[in-house]
């Protein structure tokens, strides 16, 4: 294998460093955690290898609840309920990468799947109305999947395209 970055190697779940050290390293990059909280509802606190880590979900924005100098959006309380329904603190999850690791908050952004039965959370939080399409470019893997539950949630008027007027 020609050299690659250690960055690149830890993305692609690979280790450069000796064996002992691969075992974490390896496990976090494959994104194996554990809820610590729920911060609001796209953004949850995630313990990978003992490391706590805020990962913002990619490609969904629910309403703010705790946005400095923003009030209290319309469903946003409700939005945050459904995230810390489906992930309560010790819920095991998988967290799946794309092109760009962090946010400009220095957030992880990842795809979480509850490892329990491999719910998909940020498709699952779009589906049902809580949340409404937010894409991170170039971090959109799964942007058309997202667009079509959003476009079907408004149909239905399911969560808050039913209670905040669309």
């Amino acid at each position: 294998m020609r050299h690659v970055a250690p960055a690149v190697l830890l993305f692609l779940g690979l280790c450069a460093a000796p064996v002992a050290a691969c075992t974490d390293q390896t496990a976090a990059a494959q994104g194996a955690g554990t809820v610590v909280r729920v911060v609001d509802g796209d953004t949850v606190v995630i313990d990978i290898g003992g490391r706590h880590e805020t990962v913002r979900l990619i490609g969904v924005d629910t309403p703010e609840t705790k946005k400095p100098n923003t009030p209290v959006q319309c469903y946003g309380p409700e939005a945050s309920a459904f995230t810390a329904a489906l992930l309560p603190a010790g819920t095991a999850v998988r967290l799946e990468r794309d092109v760009e690791p962090r946010d400009a908050y220095d957030r992880l952004l990842a795809y979480v799947y509850r490892s329990a039965d491999d719910l998909f959370v940020n498709l699952d939080l779009i589906s049902t109305g809580h949340a409404v399409t937010l894409e991170f470019p170039p971090n959109t893997t799964h942007a058309r999947r997202f667009a079509d539950a959003a476009a079907d949630a408004e149909r239905h008027e399911r969560g808050l395209w039913g209670a905040c007027g669309g």
